[in-house]
C-alpha cells in the first residue's frame, strides 16, 4: 500500500498549520508556557525515575493488543507490529492507511493467515475506538467520585454514551448475521454515497460487500477473545493516564488536585481523538486536557507542564522505537528470504 503524494502533502500542510494554531495561539490562552517552565524545574531525580518507570510500563502494555487479537502471535511480534504502526500513523502525514498496510504485511510475515491478520487489525482498531468513546463516560463518573461538579461535563459523557451505543448496536447487527451485515452496509452505502458522489460521481463504495467480508473475518475472533482484547486496549489507555498522573505529581507546585480529577481531565479530553486533523489527537487533546485540569483547580503552569511532559515522553519515544521496529522487521525479512533462497538451492 502506498500513499497518494499530493494528498499526503496537503494533509501535512493542514496538520502543521493546525498544530501551529493550537500550540502557538490556543494553548497560550488556556495555559502558560513560561509558568510551565517554572513548574518543570520542580522535577526531582526521584520524580524523573517514577516517570521513566511509568513510560516503560506503558511501552510494555503497548505490545499486548495484537497478541490478544491474533491467535499464536508472540509478544515480541505484537510489539513490533503495534510500535511500527504507531510510528507510521503518527509520524507520516495521512499515514493511517500506510500503517494498516504495514500491520497486514508484518502479521502475515509472522505466519498469521490473511483472514486472521485482517480480523486482528479490525478488532484492534474497533476496540480502540470503543475505549476512546467510553473514557469520557468514565471521566464524568470520576468527577462525581472526586466531589467536583460534573454537571457541566455531562454533555461530554452523553456524547460518549451516544457514540458507544450506536457503535455497539451497529457492530452487533454486523456480527449477528450476514443478511444484517449487508443491510447495514447498504444503508451506509446510500448515506455516505450521496455525499461522496457530489465529489466523485463514478465512485462505487459497495459497503454491503465490505461488511459481509468483515463479519466473516472477525465474528469468531470476537466471540472467543473479546474479553482479552478489551483488557489489552483498556490497559494501554490506563497506562497512558499513569504517565500523565506521574508527570503532574512531579511538576505540581501548590496546586494539588485529586487523582480522580486528573483522570477526568485525561478521559474527557480523549474526545479530541475523534477530530482526525492531526495524528494521535496532537493539539486537540492537549488543549482540552490543559483547560480541564485548570478548571479542576490546577495552576496554569502545572497543567501546561504536565501535559507537555506527558506528550513528549509518550510520543517521541514511541516514534523512535517504532522506526527501530520497522528497520528490525525489514532486517528479519531479508535474512529469512536469504535462508529460504539457500535452502531452495
Amino acid at each position: 500500500m502506498t500513499l497518494d503524494r499530493r494528498k499526503s502533502i496537503i494533509a501535512g500542510i493542514v496538520a502543521v498549520a493546525f498544530l501551529g494554531i493550537v500550540f502557538w495561539k490556543v494553548i497560550p490562552q488556556i495555559g502558560s508556557y513560561s509558568e510551565a517552565a517554572v513548574s518543570l524545574q520542580n522535577m526531582t531525580k526521584q520524580n524523573l525515575a517514577y516517570l521513566i518507570a511509568a513510560v516503560l510500563f506503558y511501552l510494555f502494555l503497548y505490545g499486548w493488543p495484537f497478541v490478544a487479537s491474533v491467535p499464536g502471535l508472540k509478544y515480541s511480534q505484537g510489539q513490533i507490529v503495534n510500535q511500527s504502526a504507531f510510528a507510521v500513523s503518527n509520524g507520516v502525514p495521512a499515514g493511517g492507511a500506510l500503517g494498516l498496510g504495514l500491520q497486514y504485511a508484518q502479521l502475515t510475515s509472522y505466519e498469521a493467515t490473511p483472514t486472521a491478520a485482517t480480523a486482528g487489525i479490525t478488532a484492534t482498531g474497533v476496540w480502540s475506538t470503543f475505549i476512546t468513546v467510553t473514557l469520557p463516560v468514565l471521566g464524568v463518573l470520576a468527577l462525581m467520585i472526586s466531589g467536583e461538579n460534573a454537571s457541566q461535563y455531562l454533555l461530554s459523557g452523553l456524547i460518549g454514551v451516544a457514540i458507544l451505543v450506536t457503535m455497539l448496536v451497529v457492530f452487533g447487527l454486523i456480527l449477528r448475521s450476514e443478511e444484517l451485515a449487508r443491510r447495514v452496509g447498504d444503508v451506509a452505502d446510500r448515506a455516505v454515497g450521496s455525499v461522496m458522489h457530489r465529489f466523485k460521481p463514478d465512485l462505487e463504495l459497495n459497503l454491503g460487500d465490505a461488511l459481509v467480508k468483515l463479519r466473516t473475518d472477525i465474528v469468531d475472533l470476537v466471540r472467543r477473545r473479546w474479553a482479552a482484547i478489551t483488557v489489552a486496549q483498556l490497559a494501554v489507555s490506563l497506562g497512558s493516564f499513569l504517565i500523565l498522573l506521574v508527570a503532574f505529581r512531579g511538576v505540581e507546585s501548590g496546586s494539588r488536585i485529586s487523582g480522580w480529577s486528573i483522570f477526568a481531565a485525561f478521559a474527557i479530553s480523549q474526545l479530541g481523538l475523534m477530530v482526525p486533523v492531526t495524528p494521535g489527537g496532537l493539539g486537540t487533546v492537549d488543549a482540552a486536557m490543559i483547560g480541564l485540569m485548570i478548571s479542576f483547580g490546577a495552576s496554569s503552569g502545572d497543567a501546561t507542564a504536565a501535559d507537555l511532559l506527558w506528550r513528549a515522553v509518550s510520543y517521541v519515544p514511541q516514534i523512535i522505537i517504532g522506526l527501530i521496529c520497522i528497520f528490525y522487521w525489514r532486517f528479519q525479512m531479508r535474512r529469512k528470504r536469504k535462508k529460504e533462497a539457500v535452502s531452495a538451492a
